[in-house]
C-alpha cells in the first residue's frame, strides 16, 4: 500500500515537469486524480472487507451442521419453549404488585392504587399463564409425558399464585423490617427495598417457591438464577425458609433446594448451605432426597462459613462464627467459633520469610 502511494505521487511530480502551458495545468490534474485514487485507503478496506466477508455463509453452514448434530445445547424444534425474557418481565411485574409506589415508572397515590393494582394483576396474570403453559407444554412433548392439559394447568396455576400474593407482601414486609432492625446502615425500608440485593434475591425467591409448590417445570430455576446473576446470591427455589429472613451483604450466598431455615434467621456473605459431594451418577439416586442441612429458628451465621449434608441440623439460636466447615448437627443455644489463630510477627531484618 505505502510502495502503491510513493509510486503515485513520483508519477504525479513527472508528469509536472514534463508538461507546460494550459496542457501542463491538465495534465497536473489528472495526476493529482491519479494520487489521490492510489492514496485513497477505502478502495483497499472494501477489498479486504469482502475478502473475509466472503466466507462468513461458510461459517454460518458450519454452525447450521452442528445445530443438528449436537442437540443437547439446541432447540430447533416446533415443541414450545419459555422466554427467558418473558420471565424477567414477570419477575419486574411482581415487584410492582409487591412493593407499590417504588418499582412503577408513574406515580402511585391512594386514588390511583385501586386501578393500578388492577392492571398489574390482569397483566402480571396474563404474563403468568402463558409462560407456565410454555413451561409444561415443553415438559410434556419433549419428555413424552402424558398430557396434563397444558392451557388450564396454566391459567389455574398462574390464579393460584396470584391468590398467594397478600401472604407474601406479609412476608416480605417482615423481611424488610429484619433488614433494617439488624442493620445500623439502613436509614429506612426505602434504602432497603431499593437497593439491598439481599432483599431482591429473597423477594425473587419467595415468587420462584410458589411456583415450585405448584410443580411449574423449569421457571422458578430461571427466576432464581436471575436473581443469582444479579447479586450473586443462589437461593433454590425449592429450599423453605420462614419469615423474617435476612442475608446481609449476600454476595457468595448458596442455599440447596431441600434446605430449611427457621424464623428470624441472619446470614452473612459467602456462607453455604450445600450437600456433602456426591459421586458423578448421583443426579437420579439423589434427586429430590434430603441432602442439605436444617437451620432452626434465631440462628446466626457468620461469613464464610459452610455447613453441610441433609443430616445436619443447626439448633435454634445457635450462633455459627465465620469461616466455621460443619458436617455435623448443632445443638440449640451453642456458639461455634474457629480457634483464634497465632499470628507471627517479624521486625528488623527478621522480617525475611
Amino acid at each position: 500500500m505505502a510502495e502503491r502511494r510513493r509510486k503515485g505521487k513520483e508519477k504525479a511530480a513527472e508528469g509536472r515537469k514534463r508538461d507546460d502551458g494550459g496542457e501542463q495545468e491538465e495534465r497536473g490534474a489528472q495526476y493529482e486524480r491519479e494520487e489521490q485514487v492510489v492514496e485513497d485507503p477505502c478502495v483497499d478496506e472494501e477489498h479486504i472487507e469482502n475478502k473475509y466477508r466472503g466466507q462468513l455463509p461458510g461459517v454460518a453452514q458450519d454452525i447450521i451442521k452442528n445445530c443438528h448434530e449436537q442437540t443437547t445445547a439446541s432447540h430447533v424444534d416446533n415443541e414450545p419453549i419459555p422466554s427467558r425474557k418473558s420471565i424477567i418481565d414477570i419477575i419486574n411485574k411482581f415487584f410492582e404488585i409487591a412493593y407499590p409506589g417504588y418499582f412503577n415508572d408513574e406515580k402511585l397515590d391512594p386514588v390511583s392504587l385501586d386501578y393500578y393494582i388492577g392492571q398489574c394483576v390482569i397483566k402480571l396474570y396474563d404474563m403468568m399463564a402463558e409462560q407456565v403453559t410454555s413451561c409444561i407444554r415443553h415438559e410434556c412433548l419433549r419428555y413424552d409425558l402424558s398430557c396434563q392439559e397444558c392451557v388450564e394447568a396454566g391459567y389455574d396455576i398462574s390464579l393460584q399464585v396470584l391468590q398467594q400474593i397478600p401472604m407474601l407482601r406479609n412476608i416480605l414486609a417482615s423481611d424488610v423490617q429484619a433488614f433494617y432492625e439488624g442493620d445500623p446502615a439502613a436509614k429506612s425500608y426505602d434504602e432497603i427495598i431499593f437497593s439491598y440485593p439481599g432483599i431482591f434475591a429473597i423477594t425473587v425467591y419467595r415468587l420462584a417457591h410458589e411456583l415450585y409448590n405448584l410443580e411449574v417445570p423449569m421457571l422458578p430455576r430461571i427466576m432464581t438464577e436471575y436473581a443469582h446473576g444479579l447479586t450473586g446470591i443462589d437461593i433454590h427455589p425449592g429450599a423453605k425458609i420462614a419469615e423474617r429472613f435476612v442475608i446481609d451483604h449476600g454476595t457468595g450466598v448458596v442455599i440447596g433446594e431441600t434446605t430449611t431455615i427457621g424464623k428470624d434467621v441472619r446470614i452473612y456473605q459467602g456462607v453455604t448451605l450445600g450437600a456433602l459431594s456426591l459421586p458423578k451418577d448421583a443426579g437420579d439416586k439423589y434427586r429430590s432426597k434430603k441432602r442439605h442441612p436444617d437451620i432452626g429458628d434465631e440462628v446466626i451465621i457468620y461469613s464464610g462459613t459452610t455447613i453441610l449434608g441433609g443430616d445436619t441440623t443447626i439448633g435454634a439460636r445457635a450462633v455459627i462464627g465465620g469461616n466455621v466447615w460443619l458436617t455435623e448437627s448443632v445443638p440449640a443455644d451453642t456458639h461455634v467459633l474457629m480457634e483464634k489463630p497465632q499470628l507471627v510477627y517479624k521486625y528488623g531484618k527478621e522480617q525475611q520469610w
